[in-house]
């Protein structure tokens, strides 16, 4: 996802060194926030393309023969990594209002727990279920897939939300490509195959992210990744699995407000960050859309569009909008 050129008027605010600005300002901005694009996106690894190619080839082999899937209809079956909190857990909590059943998982059994607690509490205990898992493992990862399976048989909906740097700004471990393949083979040998989902961040576009280059270089080494691999199953004539991306665009995490140390990522936060919830209420109602109507079609789904940042950015600038909404600038 590229950046818009800013215009002069705003150049000395959209400057490519500040903390997560850039990835969230996409080139050719619609009057819709769905859009299309042939270039989905999927799990995040750092692992060359190669292995993971043939991975997804093989898995693909093994079911070649299917040639047809099941239809998908709610409520759906929904995994989320790195769910018990931020955006991840408001997705969660956001399915589950519609009537999914959910499955979380952390790298910390404390916070998994804490989190089942809660939702349990909220929606049921038939409704929801976790488990620890390190996606960077790739044992982690085959028994969150077996424990899937054990609770609830077939995953409609894999968001991917963990292989961050967290709350921290210290470089990634290497990944796992784990998750994708099993992913990937979790759902080809579904009759009615599912839709995998990974939630971008800065580094996406090719811009600079400084003091976190780790993970911005896997978000950005994901795209290409991914639009080879959708290549292959369609050379594979795999048809019931599809790959999207999910922009959340800024979030009011830690991890924003960690990097808030300075009088430009203040009015950049006050101006277009947004609390998980509300960017859940929007984003899970357009997830939920994609198997419903039965597309089969790579989506790429904005909560902050390029024009809806200008807009509110004109609006700080025009009207003083959004001043010291979060947090009070110098």
């Amino acid at each position: 996802m590229a950046a818009i050129t800013p215009t002069s008027s705003l150049s000395n605010f959209i400057s490519p060194n500040f903390l997560q600005i850039p990835s969230f300002f996409p080139h050719h901005p619609k009057k819709s926030n769905l859009s299309f694009h042939h270039k989905p996106f999927i799990i995040i690894t750092s692992k060359p393309p190669p292995k993971i190619l043939c991975s997804a080839a093989a898995a693909a082999d093994n079911v070649s023969s299917i040639k047809s899937s099941q239809p998908m209809v709610p409520p759906y079956n929904v995994l989320i990594t790195g769910s018990t909190k931020g955006i991840g857990y408001a997705l969660a909590k956001e399915f589950l209002q519609a009537g999914d059943n959910v499955l979380i998982c952390s790298r910390s059994a404390e916070r998994v727990e804490t989190a089942l607690q809660t939702l349990r509490t909220d929606f049921g205990v038939q409704r929801v279920w976790g488990t620890k898992c390190d996606v960077r493992d790739g044992n982690d990862v085959k028994n969150l897939v077996q424990f899937a399976q054990d609770n609830l048989q077939y995953v409609d909906i894999w968001i991917n939300n963990a292989g961050s740097n967290a709350y921290s700004f210290k470089p990634l471990a290497e990944a796992s490509d784990e998750d994708l393949m099993e992913a990937m083979k979790l759902m080809i040998n579904q009759p009615r195959g599912g839709h995998i989902f990974n939630i971008d961040g800065a580094g996406s576009d090719g811009r600079p992210t400084p003091r976190f280059a780790a993970y911005g270089a896997t978000k950005r080494s994901v795209v290409h990744l991914t639009k080879s691999l959708q290549a292959e199953l369609q050379m594979q004539e795999v048809s019931n699995v599809v790959v999207h991306n999910l922009s959340p665009g800024m979030v009011t995490t830690d991890l924003l407000m960690s990097g808030a140390n300075t009088k430009q990522a203040k009015f950049f936060i006050n101006v277009l960050a947004e609390p998980a919830d509300e960017v859940a209420k929007y984003l899970v109602p357009n997830i939920r859309s994609i198997p419903s109507r039965g597309s089969t079609r790579p989506t790429y789904i904005r909560f902050l569009t390029g024009l809806k940042a200008y807009s509110q950015i004109f609006s700080r600038l025009a009207f003083g909008a959004r001043r010291n909404r979060y947090l009070v600038e110098d």
